[in-house]
């Protein structure tokens, strides 16, 4: 009997042990949502298949492909198209460079386009000296330093220019002026190989010629924009000559007005004439000021030299009016000076500063 209960026990709880994993995995259905005798109902698609369009339909009649809406599939033969706001954008491997800075407008004052031509007179009073240089040699107890004499009736100047862009011109100048004179030495002069004796009555004659080519370079401001004031370098080439002649008119006849003759009788000549030149760079500044459109306010200076040998320099003072769109009146001061070489037999030096006036043609009309 014992035996018999203590397998029947064995047996249920095997039993137990079979059954219990099963249904621990089972999910008991809601009793409350799901209606065991309600029918169930099958949804049918009513809508209505796109129409496919045939030969005889023409390209522009046939009807636009509509998108699914959210969450159907596309009708069959079609191929979904994402919306616009979901479509990735194109991405380039190079970065894009940075905007460029806003350009600053380049406001050209008149002379600053163009080319022109002009001339001027200018009006010098100072006159130049000679002197004995380092290869002078004396002549018995003669000095060889003289005035010339005489003051020029007025220096023409002829100029020529070219802008070149970015306010940077190019301009030619000549400058032209003579003079004539006379006076008596104090004491014996000797010029050139030609000796005067004190008390002789002596003409002088002198003639200046200058030619300057000037390339003038906008140093500041840069950008110029707008502003109303340019500061330039000039670098400049330039060539001085200056001829002289001396002379004893009344000395040419004797006491009893005979033609003077020397030891070999032949006449005599007392001239004596020397040219000296001077071809040198030059370096300077230059300064405009624009209070108004068209007129302008001008300095210019440069110069160069070597000590104990040449010098030469110039510069002016300007007021600029422009009239007729086309032409513009000047006026102003002008200075001018040179020494030419004293590592020679003769040296010629002059200073002049005096006013000048003058008229230029512009090919712009601004």
């Amino acid at each position: 009997m014992k035996n018999l209960l203590t397998g029947f026990l064995c047996t249920c709880l095997l039993v137990l042990a079979g059954n219990l994993p099963g249904r621990a995995q089972e999910k008991k259905p809601d009793p409350q949502s799901v209606d065991q005798t309600a029918p169930v109902s099958i949804p049918t698609d009513t809508t209505q298949p796109p129409a496919v369009p045939t030969a005889e339909t023409a390209p522009d009649q046939q009807p636009p492909q509509q998108t699914p809406p959210e969450g159907q599939n596309p009708p069959t033969g079609q191929t979904p198209v994402p919306p616009a706001e979901d479509q990735p954008a194109p991405h380039s491997l190079i970065p894009k460079p940075p905007p460029p800075p806003p350009k600053v407008p380049d406001v050209r004052r008149p002379g600053e386009s163009g080319f022109w031509i002009g001339v001027e007179g200018w009006f010098p009073k100072e006159a130049p000296s000679i002197n004995g240089g380092s290869k002078w040699i004396p002549v018995a107890s003669s000095t060889a330093f003289a005035t010339l004499q005489g003051k020029p009736k007025y220096a023409a100047t002829a100029e020529a220019g070219i802008s070149l862009g970015l306010h940077n011109d190019l301009k030619f100048i000549y400058t032209d002026f003579r003079a004539v004179g006379d006076f008596t030495t104090p004491v014996e002069l000797t010029l050139f190989s030609q000796t005067y004796s004190g008390g002789t009555y002596v003409s002088t004659n002198y003639h200046t010629q200058n030619a300057k080519l000037s390339f003038e370079y906008l140093t500041w401001p840069f950008p110029v924009g707008s502003r109303k004031i340019r500061l330039k370098t000039l670098w400049q080439a330039q060539f001085t000559q200056v001829s002289t002649v001396f002379d004893a008119p009344k000395n040419y006849f004797d006491a009893n007005g005979n033609i003077a003759v020397d030891s070999a009788g032949n006449p005599v000549n007392l001239s004596a004439a020397a040219t000296k030149r001077i071809f040198s760079p030059e370096l300077g500044l230059g300064l405009s000021y624009y209070p108004s459109r068209h007129v302008r306010v001008e300095f210019d200076g440069a110069g160069f030299g070597f000590p104990h040998k040449y010098t030469i320099w110039d510069g002016d003072f300007t007021l600029n009016y422009r009239v007729m769109r086309h032409f513009e009146l000047r006026a102003g001061a002008r200075g001018f000076g040179f020494k030419t070489s004293t590592s020679s037999d003769y040296y010629i030096k002059g200073n002049y500063v005096s006013g000048f006036v003058g008229v230029r043609w512009y090919s712009n009309s601004e």
